[in-house]
């Protein structure tokens, strides 16, 4: 600040610091410590010298420090992705968690300050942060995560800090005025971008365009010009979607200004022009329900929605266009653009990437930006440059801990996580670094990372507690597979038993099919059994090649979850490799469980699972069933036309489980037929219309050519 200014009563000089922040672009933390209601009556006291355009408070809407501050729980930040605001007053002393604290730094606009209430720095290794009970961190006496922030806080010039109690001495920094005032304008390189999307919503059809951006870039008002651009060319129907309407406000609100006058009607969810165009919002799940249609559909904050949506949304219209946040705590974009790469690739190869580079909403000078990145990792790479290189790799596994890594390993390992899981978030950060019972290896080559497991020791809860999870009424915190297991087996010992769950497992794509994630997990194994721990295991979303990963490592299937998980949209597998006598028993009788109950359970549960992955799945279960003469009559005489499709079903269905003949099936052309048909038991009106056969008739006629080739070279029946 000027010089004159320092003789101002405190709070005009806040006016005063927020004026040339706006004209500089910048905006700022403001870390406000000391004891709580202290640290609330002084920011009540400056905000009543600000202007109140919108803000945000965290803490309990009774103690809300100023009328025009919107309440919002701190769980619940997400909901204000894609919007703008002046004053985020973040309550730290009712919990931090982490996605929150990031997500609402990439509201503030130029002239924003984020004021964080909270301890001394020096209190925060051992602040009992209330949201950790809701993860399963509370009980530790340290907490490394809150220690890094503190150490990165306290080194930053940039952050503003504020303790109450020494009065009105305020570290104003000095900002001269710019030569001139910063202001939010379409750049070069975001008129290039709605050139593009525009030509990719004119364009030829399965051309999908994927737009990555870290936040402020731009992206959403670009998408709102485009969108604004495209009914004007002719483009009746444009629907906008996300995971919450609130995420696409800034994105409707430049397509209404792009529009002015030719707008008929306007809501904050829907467009209609003067020449018919319309332009709307649905959920990414009502917008497959409904299938409406539409020549363009948009889908922006992509990363935080399941890929198999994803994947129905790029199939379902012949245009579509994702938008990503690169570096997001709703989930990472570039871990998003390299798994959702895989599906393009294979679905729409001529499908077109293409970015933001330059901030828009702030100047390149702005603070908050690099600081935020700084304490949440949310640039964190993990691959150098140097793990191409030709030759057979050396690679050593040990063990290694990221609540005491430097800055430059921790950043590399968590990168890893970030491009292997495009859901990873910051709060994952934190529950790495401060979870009791983690264990963690780390594969090293020539200097690197190129490998971690995180793992944590769960179950060996007591007979009485284990008794209870079986039947539902305990849930104790921090035991996810085991009281999955007990619960859903009806197993108490799944409980009781100790067990280490592979939570995360990633390897740099350098020195993947290598062996370097199988002997990761080996050496997770080896620790278990000299840990005297009944079993190794695993729970993540289902897929074909990760499920063939780890029967790999030697870890069987115990459990399929009965409805997608929220963040994968994959329905869960467990796994497990006993380690100990009563690890491997446990093991066995929950295999056998899930096999005794699998053909019932298909139809009802998996109707719309994965062909490969329930083929895949089906095959990894004990295949112990001998054919009857009578079955081997009623196979004869279905193959060759003489018996109907449903009286010979309860014979194809045992079929599945004679030994060779599912993985004969396997690779097989007509594979997904069989599937739907003989495992799904769906009707043939549904296989019609998802292309399996063209009828009952055809249907029929390729399964019994099916069933003639089995019989004709037999695996071993």
């Amino acid at each position: 600040m000027p010089a004159e200014p320092a003789a101002t009563p405190v709070k005009a000089r806040w006016r005063l610091l927020q004026e040339r922040l706006q004209q500089r672009g910048e905006r700022r933390l403001v870390l406000v410590e000391g004891e709580r209601s202290q640290t609330v009556a002084w920011v009540r006291q400056v905000l009543a010298a600000l202007p109140e355009p919108a803000g945000l408070w965290t803490g309990p809407s009774g103690e809300c420090p100023a009328a025009h501050l919107v309440t919002v729980p701190p769980r619940r930040a997400d909901q204000w992705l894609g919007q703008e605001l002046s004053v985020v007053v973040w309550d730290g002393w009712q919990g931090n968690p982490p996605d929150g604290i990031a997500a609402l730094s990439g509201t503030l606009r130029t002239g924003g300050l984020f004021f964080w209430l909270m301890p001394p720095l020096e209190h925060w290794p051992h602040f009992d942060d209330p949201d950790y009970a809701r993860t399963g961190l509370d009980g530790r006496q340290a907490h490394p995560f809150a220690a890094r922030l503190a150490r990165i806080l306290a080194a930053d010039a940039s952050v503003l800090r504020i303790n109450p109690e020494h009065g009105d001495q305020v570290p104003f920094q000095d900002l001269p005025e710019p030569e001139s005032p910063f202001t939010v304008q379409t750049t070069r390189e975001q008129q290039v971008l709605v050139d593009r999307l525009v030509q990719c919503g004119l364009g030829r059809r399965r051309r999908p365009l994927v737009l990555t951006a870290d936040r402020g870039r731009g992206k959403s008002a670009a998408l709102g010009m485009a969108a604004a651009e495209l009914l004007r060319q002719g483009r009746t129907r444009i629907v906008i979607s996300a995971p919450l309407v609130d995420n696409v406000s800034t994105l409707f609100r430049h397509a209404r200004e792009a529009l002015g006058s030719e707008l008929l009607h306007e809501s904050d969810h829907e467009l209609t022009t003067r020449s018919g165009g319309r332009m709307c919002f649905l959920p990414v799940r009502e917008l497959l329900a409904q299938q409406p249609e539409a020549g363009v559909v948009m889908v922006d904050e992509a990363a935080a929605i399941a890929a198999p949506l994803l994947r129905q949304v790029l199939l379902g219209w012949p245009r579509v266009i994702f938008a990503s946040t690169v570096h997001g705590y709703e989930g990472s974009g570039r871990g998003f653009a390299i798994r959702f790469r895989q599906v393009l690739d294979r679905e729409t190869p001529h499908w077109q990437p293409v970015s933001l580079t330059a901030p828009v909403r702030w100047s390149d000078q702005d603070p908050l930006e690099p600081l935020i990145s700084d304490l949440f990792l949310l640039a964190a790479d993990s691959e150098p440059a140097d793990v191409q290189a030709s030759g057979k790799p050396s690679i050593l596994v040990e063990s290694w801990s990221p609540g005491t890594a430097d800055e430059s390993e921790l950043a590399e390992a968590f990168g890893l996580l970030v491009n292997a899981h495009y859901r990873t978030t910051p709060s994952d950060l934190r529950q790495w670094m401060d979870a009791p019972g983690v264990v963690c290896w780390r594969a090293r080559r020539g200097g690197h990372t190129v490998g971690v497991l995180w793992a944590a020791v769960e179950g060996g809860l007591d007979a009485g507690l284990a008794e209870q999870v079986t039947l539902g009424t305990r849930r104790p915190r921090g035991h996810m597979l085991p009281q999955s297991l007990a619960s859903h087996s009806g197993f108490p010992e799944a409980a009781s038993q100790c067990c280490l769950r592979v939570v995360r497992v990633a390897v740099s794509e350098g020195v993947r099919r290598l062996g370097v994630g199988q002997r990761l997990v080996e050496v997770a194994a080896e620790y278990a059994g000299n840990a005297q721990l009944d079993s190794l295991g695993t729970s993540f979303g289902g897929s074909p090649d990760l499920l063939a990963f780890w029967q790999s490592c030697g870890l069987d299937v115990v459990r399929v979850g009965l409805g997608r998980e929220a963040t994968s949209g994959e329905y869960p597998l467990q796994m497990l490799r006993g380690v100990s006598p009563a690890g491997q028993a446990l093991q066995q009788r929950l295999k056998q469980r899930l096999t005794e109950h699998w053909q019932t359970l298909v139809p009802l549960a998996w109707v719309d699972m994965d062909a490969r992955l329930l083929a895949a799945l089906t095959c990894s279960l004990p295949a112990e069933v001998r054919l009857s003469g009578d079955d081997r009559r009623d196979l004869v005489s279905f193959a060759h036309g003489h018996r109907g499709f449903l009286l010979t079903l309860p014979v194809l269905g045992k079929l599945n489980q004679v030994p060779g003949v599912m993985d004969w099936l396997r690779e097989q052309p007509d594979l997904p037929l069989w599937v739907a048909a003989v495992l799904r038991q769906q009707p043939w009106a549904h296989m019609q219309a998802d292309r399996l056969c063209t009828g009952q008739r055809d249907g029929e006629d390729r399964l019994r050519a099916l069933v003639r080739c089995l019989l004709e070279h037999p695996p071993e029946m």
